[in-house]
């Protein structure tokens, strides 16, 4: 029976630039996976005849002439699983294929396909003929095509370009892609599973699921090679998302080696760094420390360590990121302010009761009301005046502090080393009522301004020019100007 002549330019003449044969193979292996995915056949065959022809066959609704002259498949457009987008890759495979010599018949339940030349008509532009015969099983599945001149090296490489024929070991399935241990030197970027880039400096393999319209605009699965600027968000996006203690580890390994600038690349992004670091604050029992931390936190350091905290090193930037956040689990990160937050939080404070001060201090002690009513009277959030012989250690020291303003009780708790004298207590009792006032820690521009305040008001007091001078010599105040 006579093939069914069908004169279709396929633009198949003009040249692909930076295609080699493998690049062809992979459309067509490409769009045999899209057609397993949409009909939900079985799996894709590439297998090499007796004649040492190559074949790729699917097993779905079988090719029709229509599918060489469509410009775009609004069914592969939409639908996001898919890997081609754009149904123009079997004519740039086809015409490859044309530049080197290779030979192609394709066949389906629909005809089998055959390709030729010829002048146009009316003209000296050549153009392809596709020679379309009857089929000869009409029950035959899917789509077959077959290759003469194909090199098994050809297939080989065609094979490396897809995820499904790697060896790759997935680390991680998120939400937009997947994370890969990468095999060799260089990470694999893959595009729903067919390989767009390489990176050499990645410490994983990705293969990115979601395309965004800025992806679908700037990727075509026909190119070969894609920049980095098209999937570095999609990249960065997928490592945020996951939630796997291995990963994170693995990340915070890398990271460690920042300070000699031979870590990945995706640790260079402060994202994935502070992910990393609220998945291992979730799972395990780490605390988080700049190397400054570990000079200037000495005493906290050892007390971690003590009781088997990890220590991970982090660089500066990234504890100003996490200050204050909150892990997976919303567990506040623990860095080194979060630390001494606990550990002052579950400190057991060794009180001791008025009547079992030694005389002298008893008599220091009770000089407090006369200190309240010089400042202006107790502030009214302040419930109690406490001594301890047992201390919090200072933040930047292993000295015990002289006191402590513990808001949660409205509490100010001093030091019973301070009762040895009036101007110790009178001085410590002082500071903490600046805590207690201002709501600030030491150093702030708010502690310092109410420190201010307080003097002033006591100064103000000491010296009121309206009080005679003999009644400012009280017995108090002949102690603290003594001692």
């Amino acid at each position: 029976m006579k093939p069914e002549i069908r004169k279709i330019n396929l633009r198949i003449e003009r040249s692909i630039e930076n295609w080699e044969i493998y690049h062809a193979l992979r459309e067509i292996i490409a769009n045999a996976f899209d057609e397993q995915y949409i009909t939900n056949s079985k799996d894709i065959t590439i297998f090499k005849d007796e004649k040492n022809n190559w074949h790729i066959r699917d097993f779905g609704r079988g090719i029709k002439a229509e599918c060489f002259t469509q410009d775009e498949s609004t069914e592969k457009l939409s639908n996001p699983n898919l890997i081609g987008k754009f149904g123009v890759g079997l004519k740039e495979a086809l015409a490859t294929l044309d530049h080197n010599n290779i030979s192609v018949i394709i066949k389906s339940c629909h005809g089998l396909f055959t390709f030729g030349k010829s002048p146009q008509d009316g003209s000296n532009n050549i153009v392809t003929l596709i020679s379309i015969y009857p089929p000869k099983n009409t029950t035959f599945l899917g789509t077959e095509f077959i290759f003469r001149g194909i090199s098994d090296k050809d297939i080989e490489q065609a094979k490396n370009l897809f995820l499904r024929f790697s060896e790759s070991f997935v680390l991680e399935n998120a939400a937009v892609g997947q994370v890969l241990k990468k095999n060799g030197n260089y990470a694999a970027i893959y595009i729903n599973g067919v390989k767009a880039a390489s990176e050499q400096n990645f410490l994983f393999s990705y293969n990115i699921t979601s395309l965004d319209s800025k992806m679908l605009k700037t990727i075509y699965r026909e190119r070969p090679h894609v920049g980095r600027s098209a999937y570095a968000d999609k990249v960065k996006e997928i490592l945020v998302s996951c939630r796997t203690q291995k990963l994170a580890k693995l990340l915070i390994n890398d990271m460690a080696n920042y300070s000699q600038g031979t870590n990945h690349d995706e640790l260079s992004w402060l994202e994935v760094q502070e992910n990393a670091i609220k998945i291992l604050n979730s799972f395990s029992k780490a605390i988080f420390l700049t190397p400054e931390d570990l000079q200037n936190y000495a005493n906290l350091v050892d007390r971690a360590q003590g009781e088997r905290y990890e220590i991970i090193k982090i660089p500066s930037n990234l504890k100003q990121r996490i200050h204050g956040s909150l892990d997976i689990t919303g567990t506040p990160i623990r860095n080194i302010d979060q630390f001494y937050h606990d550990y002052k939080k579950g400190f057991k404070f060794r009180f001791v009761a008025t009547e079992d001060l030694q005389p002298d201090e008893r008599e220091i002690f009770n000089t407090t009301t006369t200190i309240f009513n010089m400042i202006g009277g107790k502030p009214v959030h302040v419930k109690h005046i406490e001594i301890a012989e047992k201390m919090l250690k200072e933040l930047k020291s292993n000295q015990e502090a002289d006191g402590f303003w513990d808001s949660s009780t409205g509490t100010i708790i001093i030091n019973r080393s301070q009762l040895t004298s009036i101007k110790n207590y009178t001085a410590t009792l002082l500071h903490e009522l600046s805590h207690a006032t201002s709501g600030s820690p030491d150093e702030s521009r708010n502690f310092e301004n109410e420190l201010t305040k307080l003097l002033g008001s006591l100064s103000a007091r000491l010296f009121e020019k309206k009080q005679p001078p003999e009644k400012m010599q009280t017995r108090f105040w002949h102690k603290f100007l003594k001692k």
